[in-house]
Formats: structure tokens, C-alpha cells, sequence
């Protein structure tokens, strides 16, 4: 079962708004400066004319519309709330970007840096709050010198609004600053641990949206019994208290459900990225709670599927895939089973020259080529190579990996071998016999090291074989067993020659070589045979 991809994408950073964490330090700079610099002087001035219009209609009480409320109104007020959005808003988001220019400036951050980008939504915040709270005292004050009746409403409306407006500052800050969040927990060192947290996200919202309403509305029932309303003022206050109260709750509850959200869609499309086979995928981690942790271990879990699929792949090459997946799918134990196996044999005609000839490099890199062709042909009839030995190579058909016709895969894997080292590794030439036959196939060592191979007499024969055929026109001989366990379309392209008995064998062994080669002649005799050690 496969993991479906979401539907839609999921900006590195959770918002399009944000940009990507590669940006220049320029365009971060001015992307962070804007984001927090509008939300919030739209905050502050929404929450500032909802105040006026909660003092001055909705809730009871004495009306703020006389004539000695005039330089109140409309001097007091204006001037104050321009000074509050110049100097809480602009200065201060000006200041809070300054302290955090590392993060603008691609500078590696220290501790303290790091601890301070996660404090500066609680920085802004606290300024936002003070403001307010300057304002509360002082409208207070000056409201209640006119008419001491206006002081329960208008601290009232200017408390409830300042908690409003101070909620929104500190989580448009918190997204507003998620680039710098992420280059601090995307650096080395502790991680950081100064936000609100899921459960302080919920709490907010809850508080938002549900206890301060409950309140207000609560509060206005108490002024009603100070100083008696009509039922039509009181339906209209509770109507329009709670309306305001709940479009601000719902915007609160809709950023703290995005906040929350965007860090899990992330992983959710990294997962999917890694269902689907691409080890790469990587998120940007930008959240300071727990889903940053989430975020942090989907990375860590990332990058323990690449080192395990780089061990496994170098495992491959090491043993070759079919051996690695096996071991990989069951626990390997010492042993092995009797499988009909086809054995071919490679090895390179006067080694010994061309290493007192060439430079070890040269050498070397003869080798690789030479290698080169034999694992690639041999890989593509759906053997392995079980040994590198020197100069030499070993490849087995059959085994781990049953093959329907073992045989004939050997058979053509030796004629193509002929064909391409004489076009592609022409400075050496290389002695090719096969064999087929009953052979055991299994893990052979200690148990501390073991290795797969496979040993019978059809691996001895090949090896003979072989060496055999460095005296033989077109280097390439076969068994009379190998063909005739071959298809019928393989056994067509051979022949049978001469009768030879390879040393360590007591029967004779018919030959056989590529149909091709018949007219220039491959002749053996049992001297030449007698000399294969």
C-alpha cells in the first residue's frame, strides 16, 4: 500500500508569504520587515477604531459624544494612537529585525542569537502590550476626569481590546519571523525552546475566542446592574460585543490552526516524497514546538533511510545485489543447498607482463575497464560475479537466483565477453571457459565472517577450462555439459571439438567452442590441456 501524495504543495516555509530559506539576505530582509510592519499596523489600527466605536455605542453607559469630550476625542485619541503605531509598530519591528540581522545576513548565529530569535515574538508582544496598557491608563484617567461614569467602560473596552490586538501581534510575529526560525534551528547547537507551544497555541485561541467573549459579555451584566440599561441598549451591546468577539476569535483560531497545520503538512508530503522512492526529501524545520520536533525527526528519519540504502547499495557491490537482497530479506547462516549452476571464468592473458610493463595506475585502470565489461555482461543475463581474484573473475548463473536456463545465459554472456574486450579493452586479451553442473551455493567463513560462493566440480572445470582456452584461437571454451544443458537457440551457436582430460579431473571433458571461430581453427591437444594447473 502506497502513501498518496497531498493534493496540494506545501511551501518550504508553510506560506507562499515566506519565500524559500535560499532567498538573498536582501529579499529575507525586506520580506521579514514587511511582514511584520503591516499585519501589525493594521492590527493596532482595526483594534483602535473598534475601541471607539465599542466606547462610544456599544457598551452602557454614559455617552462620550458631549462637548467636553471633544479634545478627547478627537485630539487625545488620534495623536496618541499615531504615536503608539510609529513607535510600538515600525520602531519597534525596525529594532527587532536589526537584533536579528545574523539571520539576514547569511551570519552563522551563536547561542545567544538563536535563543533571541525565538524570544522576539514575546519582544514585540510585550511592547504591543505596554502600549495598550499606557493607553488603558491614560484614556482611563482622562475619560474619568471628564466623567468618573465613563471609567468602567472605556478601561473595560481598551483591556479587551489590548488582549485582542496582543494575541494577533504575537502570532503574525511568529509567522511573520518563521525564516528566522528556521536558519536557528537549521544551525548546529542546542535547540531552543521559547514559544507558546501547541497546548499554549490551543490555549490562546481559547481564550480568545471563548473566555475573554464569556467575560465581556459577563462584565457588561455587571455594569448593567451599576447603572441600569434599557433592554434594546443591552441586546445591542451583547449583540455587537459578541459578534466583534467572535470574528477576532475565529481569525485567532484560523492562524493558530494554520500554525499548527503547515509544519504537519510538510511531513506529510516529505513522507509521501519517501513512499514513493525519493530518499532526498528533506523539510525545513521553522517550528519552535513540538511540531518542529516532529519536523526534525521526519529529517533525522530521512537521513537514516539514505545511510541505510548507501550501506545496502555498497553492500551490493561488495557481494553483488541478489546476494545483498537475500541477506537482506533472510538471516544468512553458515551452509549452502545443491543447486545446477552454470560457472564462468575469466582471466586476463599475461598478467604478469603487462604488471612489469605498465605503472600501477595503468594497471589499475586496465583492470577497472576490464571489469567493467565482465559485470556489465554478466549482470545482463541475470548473473553475478561471486569473486575478483587478481586479474581473474568468477561469475555464477543459477545461484542465489534461479535462472530457467542458467546454462545458456553463461554460454551468450561468454561470446559477447570475446566480442567486446577485443573492441573496448584491446591492449589485453583473456582466457574464458564455462562449465555447468551440481554445485553447492551458500555461505562459506566463521561466524563472525562469511562470505557466498559456490563450490563444486563445475567451478574447477571452468577455472581448468579457462585456462585452457588462452591456447585456444578466440579464447572461449566450454564444457560439453554446459551446452548440452543450454536452449536449444545457444547450443546452436557452439560446437564440439576435441576431447581433452584437465588436470585434477580423472573423466574426460568434450570441448566446445563458438561457432564463429570454427574456421580459424581451434585445435587442443591433450599436452596443451595436461598444462592447465
Amino acid at each position: 500500500m502506497t502513501m498518496r501524495s497531498p493534493r496540494r504543495s506545501v511551501a518550504p516555509l508553510g506560506s507562499w508569504l515566506l519565500g524559500s530559506p535560499d532567498e538573498s539576505p536582501r529579499r529575507r530582509r525586506i520580506r521579514v520587515q514587511l511582514l511584520l510592519t503591516a499585519p501589525l499596523v493594521f492590527t493596532n489600527l482595526v483594534g483602535a477604531v473598534i475601541t471607539c466605536l465599542l466606547v462610544s455605542v456599544v457598551v452602557p453607559g454614559p455617552s462620550v459624544w458631549s462637548s467636553e469630550f471633544t479634545i478627547a476625542n478627537f485630539v487625545a485619541v488620534p495623536v496618541f494612537v499615531l504615536c503608539a503605531v510609529l513607535i510600538g509598530v515600525t520602531w519597534g519591528t525596525k529594532r527587532l529585525v536589526s537584533d536579528l540581522r545574523w539571520a539576514t545576513e547569511d551570519d552563522a548565529p551563536t547561542d545567544h542569537d538563536r535563543s533571541a530569535a525565538f524570544r522576539a515574538p514575546w519582544r514585540l508582544t510585550r511592547v504591543q502590550a505596554a502600549l495598550w496598557g499606557i493607553g488603558l491608563v491614560f484614556f482611563t484617567t482622562l475619560y474619568g476626569i471628564i466623567d468618573p461614569q465613563t471609567i468602567p467602560k472605556v478601561a473595560f473596552t481598551i483591556a479587551l481590546a489590548g488582549i485582542t490586538v496582543s494575541a494577533f501581534c504575537y502570532l503574525l510575529t511568529e509567522f511573520a519571523l518563521r525564516p528566522i526560525a528556521a536558519r536557528a534551528l537549521g544551525s548546529d547547537g542546542p535547540r531552543p525552546r521559547r514559544t507558546l507551544g501547541i497546548t499554549g497555541r490551543t490555549a490562546l485561541a481559547w481564550i480568545l475566542g471563548t473566555g475573554v467573549p464569556v467575560l465581556g459579555l459577563m462584565l457588561i451584566a455587571i455594569f448593567s446592574f451599576i447603572r441600569p440599561a434599557s433592554p434594546t441598549s443591552l441586546a445591542v451591546s451583547i449583540l455587537a460585543l459578541g459578534g466583534v468577539i467572535l470574528l477576532f476569535g475565529l481569525l485567532l483560531v484560523v492562524i493558530s490552526v494554520r500554525a499548527t497545520e503547515a509544519p504537519i503538512r510538510s511531513v506529510s508530503l516529505g513522507m509521501a516524497k519517501v513512499a514513493e522512492g525519493d530518499l532526498d526529501a528533506e523539510v525545513v524545520v521553522y517550528d519552535g514546538t513540538e511540531l518542529g520536533a516532529l519536523q526534525t525527526g521526519f529529517n533525522r528519519m530521512a537521513e537514516g533511510l539514505r545511510e541505510r540504502e548507501r550501506i545496502r547499495d555498497l553492500f551490493g557491490r561488495h557481494v553483488g545485489q541478489d546476494v545483498a537482497s537475500q541477506a537482506l530479506r533472510h538471516n544468512p547462516e553458515l551452509g549452502g543447498e545443491e543447486r545446477d549452476v552454470a560457472v564462468l571464468f575469466v582471466d586476463i592473458i599475461g598478467s604478469t607482463t603487462i604488471a612489469a610493463t605498465r605503472s600501477p595506475a595503468e594497471v589499475v585502470d586496465l583492470l577497472n575497464r576490464f571489469f567493467n565489461v565482465v559485470v556489465d555482461e554478466v549482470d545482463r543475463r541475470g548473473g553475478f560475479v561471486n569473486k575478483f581474484e587478481g586479474d581473474a573473475a568468477l561469475a555464477i548463473f543459477g545461484a542465489p537466483v534461479a535462472l530457467d536456463d542458467h546454462a545458456g545465459a553463461a554460454l551468450s554472456a561468454a561470446r559477447a565477453l570475446r566480442q567486446r574486450l577485443t573492441d573496448e579493452v584491446s591492449e589485453c586479451d583473456a582466457g574464458i571457459g564455462v562449465a555447468a553442473g551440481r554445485a553447492v551455493a551458500g555461505n562459506i567463513g566463521a561466524h563472525e565472517r562469511f562470505e557466498y560462493t559456490v563450490i563444486g566440480d563445475p567451478v574447477n572445470e571452468a577455472a581448468r577450462l579457462s585456462e585452457l582456452a588462452k591456447n585456444v584461437s578466440g579464447h572461449v571454451v566450454a564444457s560439453e555439459r554446459a551446452i548440452d544443458a543450454a536452449s536449444e537457440d545457444e547450443r546452436k551457436q557452439w560446437q564440439l571439438t576435441d576431447t581433452v582430460t584437465l588436470r585434477g579431473r580423472l573423466e574426460p571433458t568434450t570441448l566446445a567452442v563458438p561457432a564463429e571461430l570454427i574456421p580459424a581453427g581451434s585445435a587442443v591437444d591433450d599436452e596443451g590441456a595436461d598444462s592447465v594447473e
